[in-house]
């Protein structure tokens, strides 16, 4: 692999932890962020305290193609993570999230293939551009939902039903990287992603639900659970998923042009609060009481990934189960409740 990477949203969650990997192995790593979510300066710091002279850090927008194209001009290769992350935030201020997440990229896609269109480039998208999967069989047992007609999960053969301005400016973005490889013939790499959770994830009521509920259960928040607590995620822990991103990478004369399902498939489902929630009393020592509310528009009942393909094209699957990685974040969680009250205030938490 290449020595020069650029992660844009590198100061999230999930880009500080693929930034840390490559310093980690000796890459020189630009970071692009604009520092406008919670926890992200922190994350900068992080990233400074082990880097040496390995990193830039530019606070830049993706909106503001310039600073894009400089940003990308020397990386030998892009990962694409800056965002607008969350459906209800698109639903409230649908033309930011426009501009950010479809604009966004491709004023990353433009940018790259003005200043050298044969470097890898790896965008992550979503499963919500599957839309509400109203077509797909979901039977509610006592405890989850269970795709009947999917046992494997659902395939990136599944239609694309954008569903909320999120779905839209996500799923319009997917489709541009997807493009982009066979018009220009870019070398992009689309991951449409389940729930990813880890260390360093400041989770909200937005967003980042096992780090959000972990962090009330800890500080004695009040919790709602819109739905009735059943609907179903595959989570991967972000560990695999940097994994992903390498190996995607590795083999991209493979991989280019190709659209993957990431999550953790039907070994690591888990009912977002009539299972997790049990796992969370056990880990705190007693029961949590919870509030319920009206279903959010789009919430698909039940959503797991069919990561078959990224096994057989990119050697890739999940080595860190469920159990292990909630309890891997409930102890980075417990271990660091200064940097989270720092990045997060006082805050209730919903799911």
């Amino acid at each position: 692999m290449a020595q020069r990477i650029c992660v844009t949203g590198g100061a999230g969650f999930i880009g500080c932890n693929l930034a840390s990997s490559f310093l980690s192995n000796g890459y020189q790593v630009t970071v692009v962020d604009s520092l406008t979510r919670r926890g992200s300066e922190q994350n900068v710091r992080w990233l400074r305290s082990q880097a040496g002279g390995a990193l830039r850090f530019i606070q830049a927008d993706v909106r503001d193609f310039e600073a894009v194209r400089s940003a990308v001009r020397d990386a030998d290769v892009i990962f694409h993570l800056a965002a607008q992350v969350a459906v209800t935030t698109s639903v409230d201020d649908p033309r930011t999230d426009f501009e950010v997440n479809a604009l966004g990229t491709f004023n990353v896609l433009e940018a790259v293939r003005q200043t050298g269109c044969k470097r890898p480039v790896v965008f992550t998208s979503t499963n919500k551009v599957y839309g509400g999967l109203d077509d797909v069989g979901v039977e509610e047992l006592e405890t989850r939902y269970v795709l009947r007609d999917h046992p494997a999960g659902i395939a990136e053969s599944q239609p694309l039903d954008f569903h909320s301005p999120y779905g839209c400016s996500k799923g319009a973005a997917d489709q541009y990287v997807r493009d982009y490889a066979r018009i220009y013939g870019m070398r992009t790499i689309v991951f449409r992603m389940s729930c990813i959770y880890g260390p360093r994830q400041f989770g909200n009521e937005d967003q980042g639900w096992l780090a959000h509920f972990m962090i009330a259960a800890l500080k004695g928040r009040p919790i709602t659970i819109y739905g009735n607590g059943k609907q179903v995620r595959d989570v991967l822990f972000v560990d695999d998923l940097v994994r992903a991103f390498r190996l995607a990478v590795e083999h991209v004369d493979h991989s280019a042009g190709q659209i993957f399902n990431i999550g953790g498939g039907p070994q690591n489902a888990l009912a977002v609060w009539t299972e997790f929630g049990e796992a969370l009393a056990g880990l705190r020592g007693q029961a949590l009481p919870v509030a319920f509310d009206n279903w959010r528009p789009g919430d698909q009942p039940c959503y797991i990934s069919d990561i078959r393909k990224a096994q057989s094209v990119i050697g890739w699957k999940p080595q860190v189960g469920k159990q292990e990685g909630i309890r891997r974040l409930w102890d980075w969680v417990a271990a660091n409740e200064g940097t989270l009250d720092a990045a997060l205030g006082s805050t209730a938490a919903h799911a």
